[in-house]
């Protein structure tokens, strides 16, 4: 029987249970071989010894380490949304027996010391950038992967899960034109990244499909409250001021917010803003902030579902979240709600 303080063995269930080591280890690693009472009672010991199985000794015996590769970025700025992922992505691959393995600098160098030493048995790439080079030195040397992002340019070698920034821009053009709102803006950021561009695309689609202009463009220099707020200024300073205004992120949203109510403006009745990543910056203007939630936990969990998935080159799009507030109260219609809840 097991002695206290020590690990239980494989011998001892296999006694336990009146049955063969070798009858344990198929019921733990192949139970499609052993009869459903046989494993049942192999199950019932397992369970009264407090057996664990001994991953380290299986994963040497499968030349596995068991460990998933994620490389934590290097920056003086915190990133709640991208904290959050790394947390849920953790839990998930460890409800599947693995853990992840963190580590620092992006450079493909790092990534070729993990796969020399077999220190991981695949990597989760995130914070993708354009012309991201980890995608092609890894699918070359058929290293398992997935990415969480577009490289957005030519065809992007590996899985990814993204979101269809585009989609849900179309519904903010479609859900504020239902609102009246006829002269609807697009306050982005310098510097053009796929992301970006993606979002652009969908606002102007959503424009196009609905006969209203599209060419109230902006750029803020960069993402903040102040920002944003020049960026509105020129805006309404315009000959032809605009009635809504989608921003790309939420810093940028809230500048757009707080010069509308400086010039007078009503805050979605005047002018309606919505923001991006439904941060916890949305709440804190007066109404709340219209914006786009990301579904966070679906993308972990997509990211380890497409770890595991036998079609190496499957691509996933998951939806944005419209959360309607004061700022711009978008009536959300049954297919959005449908939609969401079916991912």
């Amino acid at each position: 029987m097991a002695r206290p303080g020590f690990p239980v063995t494989i011998r001892q269930v296999a006694l336990h249970a009146g049955v063969s080591r070798q009858t344990v280890s198929n019921v733990l690693n192949a139970p499609h071989r052993v009869e459903s009472g046989t494993r049942q009672r192999v199950g019932s010991s397992i369970e009264a010894l407090g057996y664990r199985p001994n991953r380290n000794a299986r994963n040497l015996a499968a030349r596995r380490a068991g460990l998933i590769g994620y490389c934590v970025p290097e920056s003086d700025t915190p990133n709640p949304f991208m904290d959050r992922f790394l947390h849920l992505l953790t839990a998930e691959v460890e409800r599947s027996g693995r853990n992840v393995l963190l580590f620092t600098g992006g450079a493909v160098g790092v990534y070729a010391d993990l796969v020399a030493q077999r220190a991981v048995d695949a990597f989760v790439l995130a914070d993708t950038v354009d012309d991201d080079p980890r995608h092609g030195w890894l699918a070359e040397r058929d290293v398992p992967f997935v990415s969480f992002g577009r490289t957005w340019t030519g065809r992007q070698p590996g899985p990814w899960v993204d979101l269809d920034g585009a989609g849900v821009c179309r519904r903010l053009v479609a859900g504020l034109h239902d609102l009246g709102h006829r002269r609807i803006a697009f306050v982005g950021k310098c510097g053009a990244t796929g992301q970006y561009l993606d979002r652009v695309r969908g606002w102007r689609a959503g424009c196009d499909a609905l006969g209203l202009p599209s060419d109230r463009l902006v750029c803020a220099e960069v993402d903040t409250v102040e920002a944003g707020g020049v960026a509105m200024r020129n805006l309404l300073d315009s000959e032809v001021p605009p009635d809504a205004v989608i921003a790309v992120s939420d810093p940028i949203a809230v500048g757009v917010h707080r010069e509308v109510r400086r010039q007078g403006l009503r805050p979605g009745t005047d002018v309606a803003v919505t923001g991006f990543d439904d941060s916890p910056l949305a709440s804190v203007v007066d109404g709340g902030l219209t914006s786009v939630r990301q579904p966070v936990e679906r993308f972990a969990r997509t990211v380890v579902d497409l770890l595991d998935s036998a079609n190496g080159d499957r691509c996933v799009l998951l939806p944005g979240e419209i959360i309607s507030r004061g700022s711009a109260p978008i009536r959300l219609t049954e297919q959005d709600v449908n939609e969401w809840e079916s991912r």
